[in-house]
């Protein structure tokens, strides 16, 4: 991985056997799975976040996002710590033919300490047609702006955070590139 993607980006699969092929992460926000609390939570702050999957291709592609730590890691804080990642309260897409022009999109729960939550790392890594996939990483956090790489007057006028320092060195990176 070169550069990460801030919540709320589209990441394109890089491979000619998933062409057309991309995955969001998006949608951070508080949220309490509506099956309840687990228990291994508990004192715990719940947030969710949406993983959308879209084909733009001519194939269709089989997606098995259902179980963590194999496909979904969240980690935490400035020493990224790992979340509790709540499977059985997440919505899991299993072994689903995503045809072309169509999307799929699993809603995940996450719980950690509140303060840690200002700083965040998704990193979603399926089977698809039942292999490995790599992991595509996404940061971002509550309170944090979602695709503040796009052009826009907002991402420029955001608090500092850790969006704000990717965009940053997106900048930076695309001003060496030219």
């Amino acid at each position: 991985m070169d550069i990460p993607n801030v919540i709320g980006d589209w990441q394109e699969y890089r491979s000619d056997e998933l062409a057309g092929l991309r995955v969001r992460v998006h949608s951070l926000q508080k949220a309490v799975p509506s099956r309840g609390r687990h228990d291994e939570a508990k004192g715990l702050t719940y947030v969710s976040f949406q993983v959308t999957y879209e084909n733009r291709g001519a194939e269709y592609y089989g997606i098995d996002l259902s179980q963590h730590p194999e496909h979904v890691d969240v980690r935490v804080g400035r020493d990224g710590h790992a979340a509790f990642v709540d499977i059985y309260g997440s919505d899991r897409i299993c072994d689903y033919n995503l045809y072309p022009q169509r999307r799929v999109t699993a809603v995940i729960y996450a719980a950690a300490p509140a303060a840690k939550l200002k700083q965040m790392d998704i990193q979603i890594s399926p089977r698809i047609d039942d292999e490995s996939t790599f992991g595509y990483l996404w940061v971002g956090g509550l309170g944090v702006h979602e695709g503040s790489t796009r052009a826009s007057s907002r991402a420029s006028t955001a608090k500092p955070s850790v969006a704000n320092e990717v965009e940053q060195f997106l900048k930076g990176t695309a001003a060496d590139d030219t």
